[in-house]
């Protein structure tokens, strides 16, 4: 049976009897003098749980807080947001309407008659609404003052509002929104008290009108019920927590009213005493935070206990955590009790903690045995690039090292057929492309003639133009496609030059910042002054780095941000593009610079490989690393000898 087993069960049939048994032995023997040192480092642990406790409490609180200043804030950009939008579909509404006088269907004040009716059905919030008036302050729609000149109203600082938005609003092109925010109080409306108001404004200059979206403030991200009901929800989990078996957590305001309590919430004890006459609450209100000791109880029925305080400024909250003292030293005396259980108790640990030393060590012993096993089965199945983990320098690290030899012969084997057969592939494809170039280029030329022919004979108003531009835009992309397969298939002649990297960069950025698809793209530079000059070819590397931002432009969703960066390693220039996009995964990854494959609708999937093509004509190397959700990072390496490119 013995011979049977596993390396790992004989190591432990062998050593563990030769460890326990000297543990077993000491065990017995262990005296009682660490009674009081565990005594005293159970009440110091006592008095860190309470510590520990009232922290936690307050961070609760403050994260709590944090939480509900974020929420309200956007809450109040949503709301700015939908002012906005309420005032473009205002606008949207009185368009339609002076598109039908434009037509002559209804007349203008039949139009502005509607309009006034549309807008009003509108409402904001609680009391928000939108209106219009004219540029010299007469209200056109309005809930309450239709027809009253407005012009002179003052807000609730003094200031004369409305004029300042009739003046801003006809300086500005028509249909820009602007933002104003005033204290206002609609004595028409039943307002009693002056309230932040926020409004969305644009002028309309057909009819003169200044067209706005208002709401309160307060009514827009200020949800009493759901914060109530979030509070409510934070009360009960404090509430929930004991602290030992008996003690709690409460919390007060500076005034001694009990804001979570686990029966007298709502109460204020400024004044009580304790058995002793000590105004214990009141002190507490009056530190804010530290420790107190008071006896508490009902009746004969006293008992000390200890408080550790804290405070919590923005609510102007005092978080308490309190517990009897008895059961500070209720362990400590069952110690004191029991002290030959201990004993036995500290004996089993020790022996347990040594099976599982000698488990470990038995682990750490045969761990690499099984990985070399694990590894070799990987590579029985195809896998050549699995390495085995090299940590030592004994039998079975120089039984490691002659493996990983041996594999990576075996993949240089593998690379050179796979390279043998790209090379038979890219001659296959220069004729297939030279071919391709005569055969579909001469049709297509054709085609993009006669469709830019028609697509100037028509105007854009006639329903057959979208299918004409339609079938110009789609030749123009068959063109292209043709375009990167000659590319690729066909290496160009390098013409090299002395050329300064940053320049060039320079220019390419600049295109790309006004690009189309870079528009949501927030392009950082950082470039490394004072570089040396490559001897390289400007066209094709200007080729590689406009390639690289637009694909870094592509896999941006929403807004993003692209840093390119360049600077020196040892006999070589790096530059370096970093984006904030959806990133790639590992599969997608070792596949990307392969031709023909792509993850885009429309792409050819020559891009990259163009671009790499390029790189190692120069001599250099691209390398592409990516986190999925994180971004990806793109490192291009030039040499800096020159020697190589000479003419």
């Amino acid at each position: 049976m013995f011979n049977n087993m596993r390396l790992r069960w004989k190591m432990l049939v062998v050593v563990l009897p030769l460890v326990l048994i000297p543990l077993i032995i000491v065990g017995g023997i262990v005296s009682y003098t660490s009674v009081d040192l565990a005594r005293q480092g159970i009440n110091q642990a006592s008095m860190d749980d309470l510590e520990h406790m009232a922290t936690f409490t307050r961070h609760l609180l403050e994260s709590h807080h944090r939480q509900f200043q974020v929420y309200q804030q956007e809450r109040k950009d949503n709301f700015i947001t939908e002012l906005k939008t309420l005032a473009k579909i205002a606008e949207n509404m009185v368009t339609a309407q002076q598109h039908l006088v434009k037509k002559g269907e209804i007349s203008l004040k039949t139009a502005q008659r509607r309009a006034r009716k549309q807008l009003k059905q509108v409402n904001i919030g609680e009391s928000g609404y939108l209106y219009a008036l004219t540029s010299d302050g007469t209200l056109q729609v309005h809930v309450a003052r239709e027809q009253e000149n407005i012009l002179n109203e003052q807000d609730g600082n003094g200031r004369f509002f409305i004029q300042q938005m009739l003046q801003q609003a006809k300086q500005s092109t028509p249909g820009t929104l602007h933002l104003i925010r005033y204290p206002w109080r609609n004595a028409p409306l039943g307002d009693t008290i002056f309230r932040e108001k926020q409004a969305a404004y644009l002028y309309f200059p057909e009819w003169d009108w200044i067209i706005a979206a208002a709401g309160y403030i307060s009514e827009s991200y200020s949800d009493m019920l759901f914060e109530q009901r979030a509070l409510n929800d934070l009360k009960t989990k404090i509430k929930e927590k004991k602290v030992g078996k008996t003690g709690y957590i409460f919390c007060m305001n500076s005034k001694g009213t009990f804001t979570i309590h686990p029966k007298d919430e709502g109460k204020t004890f400024y004044d009580i005493r304790d058995r002793d006459g000590n105004a214990f609450i009141k002190e507490m209100c009056d530190k804010k935070q530290g420790w107190i000791r008071y006896p508490w109880g009902n009746g004969s029925n006293t008992e000390m206990k200890i408080v550790r305080y804290d405070y919590f400024a923005p609510w102007d909250w005092i978080v308490a955590v309190g517990c009897y003292e008895d059961e500070f030293f209720e362990t400590a005396d069952t110690i004191s009790g029991n002290s030959a259980r201990i004993t036995l108790i500290i004996t089993l640990i020790a022996c347990l903690i040594s099976v599982l030393m000698v488990t470990y060590v038995s682990k750490v012993l045969t761990d690499p045995i099984r990985h070399m096993i694990r590894v070799i089965r990987r590579v029985k199945q195809g896998h050549l690039n699995e390495q085995m983990q090299i940590h030592t320098s004994d039998e079975l690290g120089e039984l490691a090292l002659t493996f990983n030899r041996m594999t990576e012969i075996i993949t240089q084997n593998k690379e050179m057929e796979a390279s043998l057969a790209q090379h038979g592939k890219m001659a296959s494809l220069g004729i297939l492309s030279s071919g391709v170039a005569h055969e579909i280029n001469n049709p297509l030329g054709v085609i993009l003639g006669y469709s830019g022919y028609l697509e100037n004979k028509i105007g854009e108003e006639d329903p057959n133009y979208r299918y004409i531009h339609e079938i110009k835009r789609e030749s123009k992309r068959c063109r292209k496609i043709v375009q990167d397969l000659l590319s690729y298939a066909r290496t160009p002649k390098s013409v090299m030059e002395k050329t300064d990297i940053n320049v060039l960069l320079e220019q390419i950025i600049d295109f790309a910042a006004n690009h189309t698809d870079m528009h949501h793209v927030t392009i950082v530079k950082n470039l490394r002054p004072n570089l040396p000059e490559l001897n390289i070819d400007g066209d094709q590397m200007r080729q590689v780095a406009i390639n690289l931002i637009l694909n870094a432009g592509g896999a941006i969703q929403g807004r993003g941000r692209l840093e390119v960066e360049t600077k020196r390693e040892d006999d070589n220039i790096l530059m370096i593009f970093r984006d904030s996009g959806d990133g790639i995964d590992q599969e997608i990854l070792d596949k990307i610079f392969e031709p023909f494959f792509t993850t885009k609708e429309k792409g050819t999937g020559l891009g990259l490989a163009i671009s790499k093509q390029i790189i190692e004509q120069h001599h250099g190397s691209i390398h592409m690393t990516s986190t999925p959700g994180a971004g990806t990072t793109v490192t291009v390496r030039l040499p800096l000898d020159f020697k190589e490119y000479a003419l």
